[in-house]
This record gives C-alpha cells, structure tokens and sequence, in this order.
C-alpha cells in the first residue's frame, strides 16, 4: 500500500500545523532574536540562544511539512467503500471474549498523538482491509495471532 496517502482531516491538521508555525509562531520567534540580539552580547544572552535553537527548530519542521504535503496524496471517502472495511474506515472488533477494538485506518503522518488512529501498515489492518462486516479475521504479530470479528464498519467517526 502506497505510504503518502492521507484522509481530508490528517491534511487539514498537517497544513494547519504549517500555516501556525509559518505564520504566527515563527515572526513572534523572530522578533524575540532580533530583540535579544540588539542587547548586545550573545554568548550569554539566554533569550538570545534559546530563541534561535527554536527558530532552528521551526524551520526544520516547516521545511518537513511542505516536502510531506507536497508528495501527500489525499484519499476521499466514495459510496463504493461501504460495508468493507478501506483507508479511512472505522472499525470495531471484537474477540472471543468479547472485548471490542476500534480504531480508524489512516496514513503513518495521522497517526501520532491519537490513540485510536492505526496505520495502514499495521498487522491488524492489513488484516481487516477488504473484509466486511462479521467477517473472521486472524491478526499475526511477532509475539501472538489472534482471531477477531468484525463488529462494524462504518465512514463516519461512532
């Protein structure tokens, strides 16, 4: 499976995140270098340091997400992806015991600081994709397999 993929939502936040430190994080940081540094001597001026180390830090993640954004490919939801279980579906398992897992199948970029979120790489959802609704399916992961059902499937978050 392709690995620039993305939902509409994980784009959004990505530009988001670009469009806040490019246009409002980064001038207020600037300001602050060039107030410390009219101060006069920089070796110890800790505001004069701290707030280049963060100018740094912004434009090497400013420079990441417009390289990642340009070579994202958004995957829309369509009518044809109904009842199977494809990129951007929630899903809902649950095992013998009947304990219930649900997650969303999204890209790797979507999937940090969401516990819910798994990527399309992962052994659970390379299991589930194509499947539908009350299908078995086995989960192999280097430490177990497990056997799950799928409970449900739907496009819209439960």
């Amino acid at each position: 499976m392709d690995t620039n993929v993305i939902t509409p939502e994980g784009y959004a936040e990505l530009q988001q995140e670009l469009d806040e430190l490019w246009r409002k994080e980064r001038p207020e940081v600037t300001r602050k270098v060039q107030w410390a540094a009219s101060l006069g001597d920089r070796s110890e001026n800790a505001d004069y340091q701290y707030n280049k180390k963060r100018l740094r830090e912004i434009d090497r993640r400013v420079r990441f997400l417009r390289n990642r954004l340009s070579k994202l490919r958004v995957v829309e939801y369509s009518p044809v992806q109904e009842g199977k279980a494809f990129f951007g579906a929630w899903v809902t398992l649950v095992d013998e015991d009947d304990n219930e897992l649900t997650f969303r199948i999204v890209g790797p970029d979507e999937i940090y600081g969401k516990n819910n979120y798994v990527s399309v790489h992962a052994p659970v959802v390379k299991a589930c994709l194509g499947k539908s609704e009350g299908d078995e399916i086995v989960v192999r992961t280097p430490e177990s397999t497990k056997l799950w059902e799928i409970g449900r499937i739907c496009y819209q978050q439960p």
